[in-house]
């Protein structure tokens, strides 16, 4: 009886990792097949719809153009559609932002003009010291077909 106790089996102390192994490496290609989808962009067309008038500001605003070669233009008080460079545009901006904070920077734009020009006229603007920076935009109905 006692030679029976001493050939026992001992107890096994590992752990089998295999099928863990196999479960990481499933989640591995389920996050290598869904990274891409998810930094990519979707084509959507855009809704096009009335937007309500903003009341009129108390200060005149400065309206900054892009036409549809990506050329700047600046509207500030009676100087009306003048063209300028990024630097002059930022420096004009600064003056009129030291004057008064509070004056409305807007943007218009062609809307077949670089966006990567309207962004940079936006950035400029703040830059400038702007705290915000509207757009301009034209109802549906009155855009050309």
């Amino acid at each position: 009886m006692l030679k029976h106790k001493r050939n026992r089996r001992r107890l096994m102390v590992e752990i089998n990792v295999v099928p863990y192994i196999d479960v990481m490496l499933v989640l591995l290609v389920i996050f290598m097949v869904t990274a891409p989808l998810i930094t990519m962009g979707v084509k959507v067309n855009l809704p096009q719809e009335k937007a309500g008038a903003l009341a009129s500001p108390t200060i005149e605003s400065v309206v900054i153009t892009v036409d549809e070669s990506g050329s700047y233009y600046i509207d500030v008080g009676k100087d009306k559609h003048q063209k300028t460079t990024e630097r002059s545009l930022y420096d004009r901006l600064r003056i009129v932002l030291d004057a008064n904070l509070a004056t409305p920077i807007l943007v218009r734009a062609d809307n077949r003009v670089n966006y990567g020009r309207v962004v940079r006229a936006m950035v400029i603007a703040q830059a400038a010291g702007a705290p915000q920076v509207g757009l301009i935009t034209v109802p549906p109905e009155q855009t050309e077909p």
